[in-house]
C-alpha cells in the first residue's frame, strides 16, 4: 500500500516538473496582442516580450492570466516603432517554448499582403510604396515566408510583389511576409494565408477531351463489328427488309372493255427435225 501512495507521489512530481504547453494562435490586431490557451491542468500564466534588438517583458503583460494584452506601449522602445512579440507560458517555475506573434491586418509595422493563386504558382502582391522604404530607401526590403501548408516555409527578400513558380497542382501553399531594414526583422509578419494552386487550363482541356472521345471510340468499336457482320452475313436479309412491299394494281381483275378482241396465236404442234448420227471431215469441207 505504502509502494502505491510512492508511485502515485512521483508521478504527480514528474507531472508537475513537465513545462506548460505553448500558446496558440498568437497574432495582433491594432496593437491587441491575443492568443488562445492550451488545454492544461493546473494554474497558468502567461508573459508578454518584445524585442527592437533584444527580448525584455511586456511590464503591463507579465505572469497575467488572461489571454489578451495590450501592447502598444511598445512603441515607443524602438526607433522604426515597430517591434517583435512573443508570448510564453509559465507554470510553478516552468516556462513554455515562446510564440511569436503575426499580423492579421497590414499596418505601418507589417506589409499589407494578397494572394492570387495560379497554375502551378502562387503570386504575393504587395504595396511598392510603404513607410519604411520611405525611411531606408533599398535598404528597407520584405521577406516573404512561403511552403506547402503544414510543411516548413522557405523564404525569399524582394523588393515587391512576387510570383513563386514550380509548385504542385491540387495542393494549397502558404506565405507569410515581413519587413527587413539592413537585413534585420523589423515589426511583424504577417499572418501566414493558404490558397489551392488550381489545375492547369491545358490539362482541364485534356480531361475534358479523353472524356468525350473515349465513349465514342467505345461506341464505334462496338458498331463497326456488328455493322460489319450484318453487311457480310445477313445481306440477303437486309435487301428483304429494304424491297417495297407488293401491291396488286386494283383494275386487275375488272372485264375487259366493248371493243376487246381476243387474239390467238398458234404454231405448228410439231416441230420436224433431223437427228444427226456423225459428221465426216468431207462434209464439213463442202
Amino acid at each position: 500500500m505504502l509502494f502505491c501512495v510512492l508511485c502515485i507521489l512521483l508521478a504527480v512530481q514528474v507531472l508537475s516538473d513537465v513545462p506548460p504547453a505553448p500558446p496558440q494562435d498568437v497574432h495582433v490586431y491594432n496593437w491587441q496582442l491575443t492568443w488562445r490557451p492550451a488545454p492544461e491542468e493546473g494554474k497558468v500564466t502567461y508573459t508578454v516580450e518584445y524585442s527592437s534588438n533584444m527580448w525584455k517583458s511586456v511590464p503591463a503583460c507579465a505572469n497575467i492570466s488572461s489571454n489578451s494584452c495590450n501592447v502598444s506601449s511598445t512603441k515607443a522602445e524602438s526607433e522604426s516603432g515597430c517591434v517583435l512579440l512573443r508570448v510564453r507560458a509559465e507554470r510553478r517555475g516552468l516556462t513554455s517554448t515562446p510564440v511569436e506573434a503575426c499580423s492579421r491586418h497590414g499596418d505601418s509595422c507589417s506589409p499589407d499582403v494578397r494572394l492570387t493563386a495560379g497554375p502551378a504558382s502562387l503570386t504575393v502582391h504587395l504595396n511598392r510604396t510603404h513607410r519604411l522604404a520611405l525611411e531606408y530607401g533599398e535598404h528597407a526590403k520584405r521577406i516573404v515566408y512561403y511552403g506547402k501548408e503544414g510543411e516548413p516555409l522557405q523564404y525569399a527578400d524582394v523588393l515587391s510583389s512576387v510570383t513563386i513558380p514550380d509548385l504542385q497542382e491540387g495542393q494549397r501553399y502558404c506565405a507569410a511576409v515581413q519587413y527587413i531594414v539592413f537585413d534585420l526583422p523589423v515589426g511583424l509578419a504577417t499572418c501566414a494565408r493558404c490558397e489551392l494552386i488550381p489545375k492547369s487550363r491545358i490539362f482541364s482541356k485534356q480531361s475534358e477531351l479523353i472524356v468525350a472521345v473515349v465513349p465514342a471510340v467505345i461506341v464505334l468499336l462496338v458498331l463497326v463489328p456488328v455493322i460489319a457482320y450484318l453487311l457480310i452475313f445477313q445481306r440477303g436479309r437486309i435487301k428483304r427488309w429494304l424491297r417495297p412491299p407488293y401491291q396488286t394494281p386494283d383494275n386487275l381483275l375488272e372485264p375487259f372493255g366493248e371493243n376487246y378482241i381476243p387474239i390467238c396465236i398458234s404454231g405448228p404442234t410439231e416441230e420436224h427435225y433431223h437427228v444427226l448420227s456423225a459428221i465426216s471431215p468431207e462434209e464439213l469441207g463442202e
